[in-house]
């Protein structure tokens, strides 16, 4: 067996070895063409493969491992205080249980700490999003994963190379033809407004100030969101919770994706304006805004152990997959 960096000529090796494991069911993924492969990872900014390695046996390409390290960073981010990420590992199915996949993760742990990595982790942070498949759907998919599949083979391999399991994430499932707007919501809806608290599509000629609730939430991603979509001039619909000029809450931009899924960054909500509801009224419009725009299903991440995965379940949501987060110390 060799390990050597990948090549140009080996890409349809690679792409039999994800298409393969996809059909067998052994990942989540979708397979995957030489066009989305060039999309999704050459066309990437910080991917230039310098993290990409394969194992040959007798002339034969039976092992794939890819990594990256990020190239363009959110404020505060840095080389040196971000990971080397983990982004596949794939081996043929006939070469298992041989070595190859302990081999190939070794390689790419010497490349990292060279680099003056001094984590490998497989996280939501990661410059490539992989979309994957909704189990029991017919063919819906989510666009990234936030960790390792707790139901896959990864994941006890890397448990069993040393990665520790950090924070899980459960992926939730709605399909829209089933969603239903609750006169509760409505209800709430007026509460907030008789506190001085408007929701609804943000008017971006209002400027209104969302600096305070990043700063309090502690996040440049949101931040970085928010300040990227006003500033176009045809923003996508934004879903936003007012007070005083101040944003204290908003989901959105809303969009379709190609495959039907209504897709949005998150949801965010002012800490100091938590508990009143904002969340379960922002949400459910934005909802309201996937049906008119023709989608089809909604999906999203949250936390195990997160309370707004009960506001989820009530809009109609249910679990379809978990994810966890894992990180190895490369000193």
């Amino acid at each position: 067996m060799t390990i050597r960096p990948r090549v140009a000529g080996d890409l349809a090796a690679v792409l039999r070895l994800w298409n393969d494991s996809a059909e067998r069911g052994d990942v989540l993924l979708k397979p995957i063409t030489a066009e989305a492969f060039a999309v999704t990872f050459e066309q990437n900014p910080s991917y230039d493969g310098a993290f990409d390695f394969v194992a040959e046996v007798n002339g034969h390409v039976v092992g794939w491992i890819s990594g990256i390290a990020k190239k363009v960073f959110l404020p505060k981010e840095t080389h040196q205080n971000t990971p080397g990420f983990l982004t596949v590992l794939f081996v043929d199915a006939g070469h298992r249980r041989q070595g190859i996949g302990t081999a190939l993760l070794k390689t790419l742990k010497a490349a990292f700490r060279q680099d003056g990595k001094q984590r490998l982790a497989c996280l939501p942070t990661n410059p490539i999003d992989l979309g994957w498949t909704i189990p029991d759907t017919p063919g819906h998919d989510h666009n990234n994963a936030p960790g390792v599949d707790l139901d896959g083979p990864l994941h006890p391999f890397l448990q069993s190379a040393g990665f520790a399991d950090g924070a899980v994430e459960v992926a939730m499932y709605l399909d829209l033809s089933r969603y239903e707007w609750a006169p509760a919501v409505s209800q709430l809806q007026e509460k907030l407004l008789a506190e001085g608290i408007q929701t609804g599509r943000y008017n971006t000629s209002l400027n209104c100030n969302f600096d305070r609730m990043c700063d309090r939430v502690g996040s440049e991603y949101w931040r970085s969101v928010l300040q990227e979509e006003t500033a176009k001039p045809d923003p996508r619909p934004i879903l936003a919770a007012i007070h005083e000029g101040y944003i204290v809450g908003f989901t959105g931009p809303v969009d379709k994706e190609a495959s039907g899924r209504g897709w949005f960054t998150g949801i965010c909500t002012d800490p100091e304006f938590e508990q009143r509801g904002i969340a379960t009224v922002l949400f459910n419009l934005l909802m309201q805004e996937f049906v008119e725009v023709g989608a089809q299903f909604s999906t999203l991440f949250t936390g195990d152990s997160n309370h707004a995965q009960r506001l989820y379940a009530r809009t109609g949501f249910d679990v379809r997959r978990r994810f966890v987060m894992m990180q190895q110390e490369l000193a």
